[in-house]
């Protein structure tokens, strides 16, 4: 493992992880892809508007970090990311199950809950180069499970986006999980996949959410 986190640093200079650095770019491509497709919506949709914001603010603290890795910074990377997940759980109960707003609350609660104890759980047998991941665990099956309950519901639409981008960020998350593993082999690491991958996943997932709304005229 190095020392610095990622195989691509190697020093504590500012562009010591140039590809971690520039992929933050494909966050920008998923923010301005998203709001084309508000624009294309025809009609106002501020939850997707904040996602969008939140794709955006995605980019930045993830390349605040790759430059500048401090406290601060890591927060301004790993935030925007956490919010994006939580509110696009309670929104996905809102505008594709139709629960209501204290629903949706108590059901993104859960879903925060049952994170943290599944990170807790895999973080007891994972050796300690791969814990960093955990945290994320909990979001590919939450995608994978509400692709699966659309589809069931006859939404195939919204269910295959999702699904993909359940298994898009699975591949994501494996290689993010193997850029500490693989550093001998692989010097520049995989981080930056993590990177090209999740805009993918963000894309879609902005997709679905205002496609839905579009179709179905839910919150």
């Amino acid at each position: 493992m190095n020392v610095y986190g990622y195989c691509e640093r190697a020093d504590p200079s500012f562009w010591a992880e140039p590809l971690n650095a520039v992929s933050n770019g494909a966050f920008l491509l998923a923010a301005l892809a998203g709001l084309v497709l508000l624009w294309r919506a025809g009609r106002p949709d501020r939850p997707a508007a904040i996602l969008t914001a939140l794709v955006l603010a995605i980019a930045i603290g993830s390349f605040l970090f790759h430059t500048m890795p401090q406290r601060w910074t890591l927060l301004a990377d790993v935030v925007p990311i956490q919010l994006f997940a939580f509110f696009y759980f309670g929104l996905a109960l809102r505008r594709f199950f139709g629960a209501s707003a204290a629903g949706a609350i108590l059901g993104t609660l859960f879903f925060l809950a049952a994170s943290s104890a599944l990170a807790a759980l895999l973080g007891l047998w994972l050796p300690p180069v791969l814990r960093g991941s955990t945290g994320y665990a909990g979001f590919v099956l939450a995608l994978l499970a509400i692709a699966a309950t659309l589809a069931s519901r006859g939404q195939a639409g919204a269910a295959r986006q999702i699904g993909l981008a359940g298994l898009v960020f699975a591949l994501s998350l494996t290689l993010r999980s193997l850029d500490g593993v693989l550093c001998q082999h692989v010097p520049l690491g995989l981080h930056w996949a993590w990177h090209l991958l999740n805009a993918v996943v963000l894309y879609l997932l902005l997709h679905a959410a205002i496609a839905h709304r579009s179709s179905s005229g839910r919150i």
